[in-house]
């Protein structure tokens, strides 16, 4: 009886071993990515598995409005994932800086990504790095192929191509700029930092805001507004009513010849079974080297408190390899691969954006790094100015002044 208990309770204690081992053996990513769930679940992580047998993997985003309040609150809890999925720049400097993000320099993968790809996820002296860079997003313009067939139009190539064919979609009876101006973020994110680094010459402008040589009051960004204002006659009748959902539609359903774009929205009008192309930002004239918005959007990271952190970095390992890099390009269509890796791209559009890199310069938001530190928070501000530009209620010039007006109140270098 007495041998009966000892192996009784042996089994209980051999449980509690072989269940806390299955625990430890989850690692469980963070993100604000609920719409690539399946993707995660049915891909990504059984390929890492393949390579990795044994080892739990649990993909559990939140709503990517709530994603930033309340993993700062799983962090400060002690009750966040393994993994963290990290926005760009000052969003997760911040976790670094409390010590809720480990320093990844010299960790396996890491090799994978040129310097400029680490830029959104180092601390500003560039010395320490705290997430790995997945990928970017590439901003342009799609367009509807079988409008452009039907009334005889081209990609445009310049400023003045571009005009021209909004003027022939306008007497051809479509609405020629599928965009709205009631969530505003697109103003910003889609329309003025997408269009704006042919006027400042993309890393050029934007570092020079930065070093303080330059103010959003000079000619090359008060230009970039004035090409905005010139879009108003041909949106919408209610442009400043239509949502970004609203945009989508009118695009996917056939009655907008151009829509501005981030490339994330390829995988949406592919499931709409809309036949489009894409063109980059029309230069101001033939020859000029053009500039695109390639914005280093998603990363991941270590949680120092991880509970499973050796099997948390062999997925990091794994992230950083090329078979990852062309399952995640492939798969999360319109979301590019920042690592070393050659990448075969598939999706007909995904693959003509990221072309671009080939023959433009490429930058990132032109406010994404240092500039949205302050108060007045630039970033809304953008919104605010940039919509209120395209609804024809603020002249060009003094979107640029309140810009600046609010960056010189709290950034030194603009206070010369």
């Amino acid at each position: 009886m007495q041998a009966f208990k000892l192996s009784a309770r042996g089994a209980v204690l051999a449980a509690l071993l072989v269940a806390g081992a299955a625990q430890a053996g989850t690692v469980t990513i963070e993100s604000w990515r609920v719409d690539d769930k399946t993707l995660w679940e049915e891909v990504l992580i059984p390929a890492f598995q393949k390579k990795n047998p044994g080892i739990q993997v649990k993909f559990a985003p939140t709503a990517p409005t709530e994603y930033d309040s309340s993993l700062t609150a799983r962090l400060t809890g002690g009750t966040a994932g393994d993994l963290i999925t990290c926005r760009p720049f000052d969003k997760s400097l911040d976790l670094f800086k409390k010590g809720q993000l480990e320093k990844l320099d010299g960790k396996a993968g890491m090799e994978n990504f040129p310097a400029s790809a680490k830029v959104a996820w180092q601390t500003d002296d560039g010395k320490d790095t705290y997430c790995m860079p997945m990928a970017s997003v590439i901003h342009g313009f799609f367009y509807n192929k079988k409008i452009f067939k039907d009334l005889n139009l081209k990609e445009p190539k310049t400023q003045a191509e571009f005009f021209a064919v909004l003027e022939a979609l306008k007497k051809g009876g479509k609405t020629p700029i599928a965009l709205g101006t009631a969530d505003q973020w697109e103003s910003n994110q889609i329309v003025f930092t997408n269009i704006g680094p042919n006027y400042w010459k993309g890393e050029e402008g934007r570092k020079a805001l930065i070093a303080g040589k330059a103010k959003f009051t000079d000619p090359q960004f008060v230009a970039a507004w004035d090409q905005i204002s010139k879009w108003t006659p041909y949106l919408s009748k209610g442009a400043s009513a239509q949502t970004y959902a609203d945009s989508q539609n009118l695009f996917a359903m056939g009655k907008a010849g151009i829509y501005p774009a981030g490339s994330w929205d390829i995988a949406y009008f592919n499931q709409q079974g809309l036949d489009f192309g894409a063109f980059p930002p029309p230069v101001a004239k033939a020859g000029d080297k053009c500039q695109i918005s390639d914005h280093t959007d998603i990363g991941m990271g270590v949680n120092p408190k991880a509970k499973n952190k050796a099997d948390a970095y062999k997925f990091l390992t794994w992230l950083g390899s090329q078979e990852f890099a062309d399952l995640y390009t492939n798969k999360v269509t319109g979301f590019f691969s920042l690592s070393n890796h050659l990448i075969s791209v598939k999706d007909p559009v995904a693959k003509q954006m990221i072309d671009w890199r080939k023959t433009c310069g490429s930058t990132i938001r032109l406010n994404a790094q240092i500039m949205n530190r302050g108060e007045p928070a630039m970033e809304n501000e953008l919104w605010n100015v940039s919509s209120q530009v395209l609804n024809g209620k603020m002249a060009p010039k003094d979107a640029a002044a309140q810009i600046q007006t609010g960056f010189a109140k709290w950034y030194k270098p603009q206070q010369k």
